[in-house]
Parts: structure tokens; C-alpha cells; sequence
């Protein structure tokens, strides 16, 4: 008798383009009213920019660096930066094969804090710190640790796991 489900009817289609036309001429016309004021603001702000750009090139002013004294060109120059070495954070040195925690106090006390400056140390300045903290730790054989300490400071892990495998407690075979 009486159906209340406007969709089962035959001319259900014409109400569906009704409404997507209606939605569509809505959105268009809130889409144009907004970008019309973006427009407007996009294009105050270019005319302001343009201004200070003519205002600047009015002005005379340069942006060159040249200067012909050698005066000028010393006043240019940069001081040297100067590390502050009490902000290094260290590394662990416990990960270079045949160093332990004592040998690494050690080093710390030395001043050998990062990977970097293990692999810059000599191995025979490293052999005379450890022989002046006694004869247990004068076994101990620097040779292939600044070697390690380059490869962890370069990130290399891998080649560093391959070449500790190789070595017999921090020594070569």
C-alpha cells in the first residue's frame, strides 16, 4: 500500500543526480567566495613585497662582499673555534678487543675519551701508561687498538666485528 523507501521507486535516480547537483553547485560557490578573499590577500602581499624590493634597489644598497683594502679583508676573516674538550661525551672504549673496563678507566685518566683519539694515540705511548699503573696490566698489547678504535670511529662496525673475529684477544694470530 503506502512505501516510505523513496529509493525503491522507479524515478529514485532523478533524486540522486538532484541531490549531487545541488551539493556540487553549493561547494562551488563556498570554494569560489573563499579563494576570492585568498586571491585578494595573496596579491596585497605581493604588492607589498614588490614595493620593498624597488625601495631597496632605490636605496643603492649592495649586497656585494668585495672590498679592495686589506684592511677590509682582514676584519672579514674568521677566528679559529676552539673544541672545548671537557664537553666530549666518551665512547666505549670496552668495545676495541683486549680493552676491559680497568684499561678503559685508564685511558679515560689520560685522556683518551673517544674512538678518534684512540686511533690517533702510538701504541708504544699507550704500552707506557699502562706499564705505569703496574705489571698487571703490562701484558696487554696496544698494537691492533688504534687500528679497531679507527674502524668504530668511522662507523665501520661491520669490518670492525670481521677484523675482531680474526684476532686472538686483541692481538693478531
Amino acid at each position: 500500500m503506502f512505501e516510505l523507501n523513496p529509493l525503491a521507486q522507479p524515478d529514485a535516480w532523478w533524486q540522486h543526480i538532484c541531490m549531487l547537483l545541488g551539493a556540487g553547485i553549493i561547494g562551488y560557490i563556498i570554494g569560489y567566495r573563499t579563494s576570492k578573499d585568498q586571491a585578494k590577500n595573496l596579491e596585497n602581499e605581493l604588492n607589498s613585497i614588490t614595493s620593498d624590493l624597488n625601495d631597496c634597489l632605490k636605496s643603492g644598497s649592495s649586497t656585494s662582499t668585495t672590498h679592495d683594502s686589506k684592511e677590509s679583508a682582514l676584519r672579514l676573516t674568521a677566528e679559529p673555534v676552539v673544541a672545548d674538550t671537557e664537553k666530549v661525551l666518551p665512547d666505549d672504549l670496552k668495545l676495541v678487543e683486549g680493552i676491559g673496563p680497568k684499561i678503559e678507566e685508564i685511558l679515560n685518566e689520560e685522556g683518551i675519551l673517544t674512538f678518534m683519539q684512540l686511533s690517533q694515540a702510538n701504541p708504544e705511548d699507550i704500552v707506557q701508561m699502562l706499564r705505569k699503573r703496574g705489571p698487571r696490566f703490562q701484558m696487554h698489547d696496544p698494537a691492533t687498538w688504534p687500528r679497531q678504535a679507527g674502524l668504530a670511529a668511522a662507523g665501520k662496525w661491520d669490518d670492525l666485528k670481521i677484523w675482531q673475529a680474526e684476532l686472538n684477544k686483541g692481538r693478531t694470530s
